[in-house]
């Protein structure tokens, strides 16, 4: 299938990804094309799509890639079958050999990177601590890139709960912002992630696409939201691939009624 073949349309995959990275780029597969077949030009896969097991530990240590690795490979591969961009979240190798680094990454086909971001903000909360394992991304300029028709930045799961992350990336460009996560499941998860994921929308007057781990260990409910904030495609707990269109002439809309980026008097400047 060529890149000419696909339109200004999002798509958001949520599935279960496992210990088995072959297993995983398989099921990446079979949703890829489903939403691409739906029109989507760019697909969003969960963090920790690469491996994924139910408590981290020195499996996840070992299963750590670099960017040139097989895992990054298969998503150029799936990429150029396919047509679309992919982004997809990887257990990244660190810096340190008892830290792995959560990242994410965008393909295109043909296998460029486009973009690779580094979760800044690690889980440690609601009894998690992310941070036994993997280590913070580096504070660096957010590294943005074309597609469909917009300008995309990328943040990961619990980046979510900083409003700041968002707010980085659109001064930096971005008109659609991509949240792979692996939200846990517990009291008033999918409210929260409903929640923020709209409210990131709302006040930067942009598109946010957030794709999920379904449950029992995510919170399933993978959804893509409009500059408006409105609900344009979700998926509640099964495994699917949903789309929707976006569009610079909504953007320009919103921000013309809405000029919220224009009319503030604070920014953004890192700790």
């Amino acid at each position: 299938m060529s890149t000419a073949s696909v339109s200004a349309v999002v798509a958001v995959a949520q599935f279960g990804p496992v210990a088995d990275r072959d297993a995983n780029l398989a099921a990446m597969r079979s949703l890829a094309m489903h939403a691409v077949e739906q029109g989507a030009g760019l697909v969003v896969f969960p963090e920790y799509s690469s491996y994924f097991s139910p408590v981290m530990g020195p499996d996840w240590l070992a299963a750590a890639e670099p960017l040139d690795g097989s895992f990054v490979e298969g998503l150029g591969d799936l990429a150029s079958e396919t047509g679309a961009i992919i982004v997809a979240g990887l257990i990244e190798s660190g810096t340190r050999d008892d830290r792995f680094r959560n990242t994410v990454v965008a393909v295109a086909p043909g296998g460029a990177l486009l973009a690779v971001s580094r979760k800044l903000h690690l889980y440690d909360a609601f009894g998690a601590t992310e941070s036994a394992w993997a280590e913070p991304g580096a504070i660096e300029p957010p590294q943005l890139f074309d597609a469909i028709g917009l300008r995309v930045g990328i943040q990961t799961c619990y980046d979510l709960r900083f409003p700041e992350v968002t707010r980085r990336l659109v001064d930096a460009g971005a008109e659609l912002v991509l949240v792979p996560s692996e939200w846990v499941a517990g009291p008033g998860k999918v409210h929260a992630l409903t929640t923020l994921v709209t409210a990131r929308a709302i006040e930067n007057t942009v598109y946010v696409a957030a794709a999920d781990h379904i449950p029992p260990v995510g919170v399933g409910h993978s959804m893509i939201v409009d500059a408006r904030g409105e609900l344009l495609a979700s998926i509640e707990t099964a495994t699917d691939a949903v789309v929707a269109p976006v569009s610079r002439d909504h953007l320009d809309e919103v921000r013309r009624l809405n000029p919220a980026l224009r009319l503030r008097r604070f920014g953004v400047v890192p700790l």
